[in-house]
């Protein structure tokens, strides 16, 4: 039997996570991505979740990091995605993006374009009502909401410092954005590249 071009994919997937402890990999566009993570980043995504999870009760989770899978050329894995709880329960290591009640990406330098560009598109295109970028670059989340084919059609970008306030189906959320950490020395690419 014939091995799929996305099977060698998911293959290498496999064995790049377990080569590179410290660094995340995800499917996007047909190609894997690599990126390092950086201290900033997994204390940003740590203060999301403890913030998610005292404001919306028991009923859902907050899961970093686990493939979602989009499509045979896109496997996406959010730094942290809103799902149900007997979903997240399940322990699995991927899951379907119709569960994704919000997504939250955490900007790395090698993940602008990816952040801001791409997942805005595929995020939108599953009619996920709900997606968070924080940068910790440019000092600021970018929330969008209101999903199209194209991308997200509504936009505000609340700087740190700032609370961003989102009215969900399943209820509100306020995330004091003041503790968050800013790396002023890194310099990264605009969001449109």
């Amino acid at each position: 039997m014939p091995i799929s071009e996305t099977d060698r994919l998911h293959s290498q997937l496999s064995r790049l996570e377990d080569q590179f402890p410290g660094f995340r990999t995800e499917i996007v566009g047909g190609t894997i991505m690599v990126s390092p993570v950086r201290p900033f980043h997994g204390r940003t995504i740590r203060l999301l979740e403890n913030t998610f999870e005292a404001q919306l009760g028991t009923e859902w989770a907050c899961i970093s990091d686990v493939t979602f899978v989009f499509s045979a050329a896109d496997e996406l894995c959010p730094d942290i995605a809103l799902v149900p709880r007997a979903e997240a329960d399940r322990n699995l290591s991927a899951y379907p993006p119709d569960l994704i009640e919000l997504a939250v990406e955490v900007v790395s330098p090698s993940s602008v374009r990816h952040d801001y560009v791409v997942k805005d598109r595929l995020y939108a295109q599953r009619g996920i009502a709900r997606y968070l970028i924080f940068d910790p670059y440019r000092a600021e989340c970018t929330t969008l909401w209101h999903p199209g084919p194209d991308g997200y059609r509504g936009r505000d970008v609340v700087p740190y410092g700032k609370p961003v306030e989102l009215a969900l189906e399943i209820g509100e959320v306020r995330i004091e954005t003041d503790e968050l950490p800013v790396d002023r020395e890194t310099r990264t690419q605009p969001p449109g590249v």
